[in-house]
């Protein structure tokens, strides 16, 4: 049987959380500023880990961050390096 991973925004919490079967597994954490938000923290329970779903999470609010008309400013290492190794993101990022 697949698993579910379902990926949702949690403006309330200021972070981005994915599920696997129900069950919070990470989230990428950001603080909103007017126009952007700022990405500072990206984790994944390491019982989790190898599985690609970090690199889901920041694709899906990456995704979302486009979506939505802001930008994005890259303090999490993580973030950072995702923008970097998929270029169609770097116009997201604001000066």
């Amino acid at each position: 049987m697949a698993e579910e991973i379902a990926i949702s925004d949690q403006p309330e919490r200021h972070r981005y959380e994915i599920t696997v079967d129900g069950a919070l597994v990470g989230h990428a954490d950001y603080l909103p500023r007017d126009g952007f938000l700022i990405f500072t923290h990206t984790e994944v329970d390491k019982a989790y880990g190898g599985r690609g779903l970090a690199g889901r999470l920041a694709a899906f609010a990456l995704d979302d961050v486009r979506a939505r008309g802001l930008r994005l400013a890259a303090q999490c290492p993580y973030i950072a390096k995702y923008v970097d190794t998929h270029p169609a993101y770097a116009d997201l990022l604001v000066d």
